[in-house]
This record gives structure tokens, C-alpha cells and sequence, in this order.
């Protein structure tokens, strides 16, 4: 967890072995459940697509805060868990938004479904 902008809290998800660099910032998701819950911490929200439309967003609407910094994200109440049923999905590549260095290299992905992008606008 990190604090931007000196009022957004971020996600980032330690993908590395201690001792190796390299995490995941998890800017945006598509909300499916618990969506009543979200739309109480995010009230301004107009829509369900806007809930968690970005990492402040993100982690408003699911309640995460800098308290979470550290947690092991296998047990305890931040959990990331393999889907129920997992399904077949393409990864795409899009131009990293929000800064002027470096905005070309290929470190932005989203999920594309269905030829679309999942993400398109996060």
C-alpha cells in the first residue's frame, strides 16, 4: 500500500521472492460482488463501472487502507484467490496513461474479453 498525491491510497501487489524487485499496482477492477457495500464507500459513484474505476477508486470502494500494508495477501482478510471457475481470457497491452516518461513501455495490461478491452477507460 502506498499514499499518491497525498490523499489516494494504491494496491500494489508484491509479485517477486523477498530480495527481488517487482510488484503489480492493481489499478482497476470490474466489481461482480458485494457491489452494495461499494457503492456505501463510494458514493459518488453514477455507476457500477465507476465503482473501482481506478486505484484510488479501487481500494475505496473495497475498503482497503494503508492499515493492509504488508498483509499476506494467502491468508488473513485480504485475500487474492484462484477464480471459482476459471476461465480462458487474452491479455493486452495499453499505453500507460497519466505521465509524460516512459508512458510508451509495455507496462500496462488489462484483460480483453470478447475483443474488447475489460478495462478500456480505467
Amino acid at each position: 500500500m502506498y499514499l499518491i498525491y497525498g490523499m489516494y491510497e494504491c494496491l500494489n501487489v508484491v509479485a517477486e521472492p523477498a530480495g527481488q524487485p517487482g510488484c503489480v499496482l492493481v489499478r482497476a477492477l470490474q466489481p461482480v460482488v458485494g457491489i452494495e457495500i461499494m457503492l456505501e464507500r463510494r458514493p459518488a459513484a453514477r455507476r457500477i463501472e465507476d465503482l473501482a474505476s481506478g486505484p484510488g477508486k479501487l481500494t475505496l470502494a473495497l475498503g482497503i487502507t494503508r492499515a493492509h500494508n504488508g498483509a499476506d495477501l494467502t491468508r488473513g482478510p485480504l485475500v487474492v484467490r484462484a477464480p471459482a471457475v476459471e476461465r480462458a481470457f487474452e491479455i493486452a497491452v495499453t499505453p500507460r496513461i497519466g505521465i509524460a516518461k516512459c508512458a510508451d513501455l509495455p507496462l500496462r495490461f488489462v484483460v480483453r474479453s470478447a475483443g474488447d478491452l475489460v478495462a478500456g477507460g480505467f
